[in-house]
């Protein structure tokens, strides 16, 4: 079985996408990446201890929330409401994928981290629906509530600790895949730091 699960491992780094990532790193520049990479390692501990805690992706996140807000209020009451939280998930989503027609992978790894913040901090608004005890802030004089709203109008608003958990989980998993993706391609670029061109460093 510890043969099996090696074995599958290291078919996942000779997949097509995985070479092409370990070709990119070699001779780029591994040290600020590093600090950077412990960077989101620390965030993402802190959201573990917290649900509230905030870090300097907290008020990109905040923005590109209000914004989804205001681009998709014309639209009517449900984009309206719910565009705030589908902005704040689609924002890293589109970085990430920016970065990988860039071939900046270590790009990808940070988006993927954002994306957790993201999803960490969408679960404490999504978990707070019944109680409404975060401050909320709003565009307009008589800010809503985005979760009580929408779990209210589907009926589901006894899900909000459920789906809040559901979300959180998520963060977690796609947090401790991008830390790992990160720190393999750092360990890549360490390993290869010989080479002799440091190329887009």
């Amino acid at each position: 079985m510890k043969d099996d699960g090696a074995n599958a491992s290291f078919g996942i780094l000779r997949s097509p996408f995985f070479v092409e990532a370990g070709e990119w790193a070699a001779g780029r520049s591994w040290i600020w990446r590093a600090i950077l990479l412990l960077y989101l390692g620390w965030v993402g501990i802190r959201h573990l201890a917290d649900p509230l805690s905030n870090s300097l992706f907290g008020g990109l996140t905040l923005g590109i929330h209000e914004l989804g807000h205001l681009i998709l209020r014309p639209l009517g009451n449900w984009p309206g409401i719910a565009g705030g939280s589908l902005a704040q998930i689609a924002a890293p989503i589109a970085a990430g994928a920016i970065f990988y027609r860039q071939r900046d992978y270590f790009g990808i790894a940070v988006a993927g981290a954002w994306l957790a913040f993201s999803l960490w901090g969408l679960a404490t608004y999504i978990g707070d629906a019944r109680a409404q005890e975060l401050p909320l802030l709003a565009l307009g004089p008589d800010p809503i509530h985005d979760w009580n709203w929408m779990l209210g109008k589907l009926g589901l608003l006894g899900w909000d600790k459920g789906l809040a958990f559901l979300t959180r989980a998520t963060a977690f998993v796609d947090w401790l895949a991008s830390m790992a993706f990160g720190g393999w391609l750092v360990w890549s670029m360490r390993a290869k730091r010989s080479e002799p061109l440091d190329q887009g460093s």
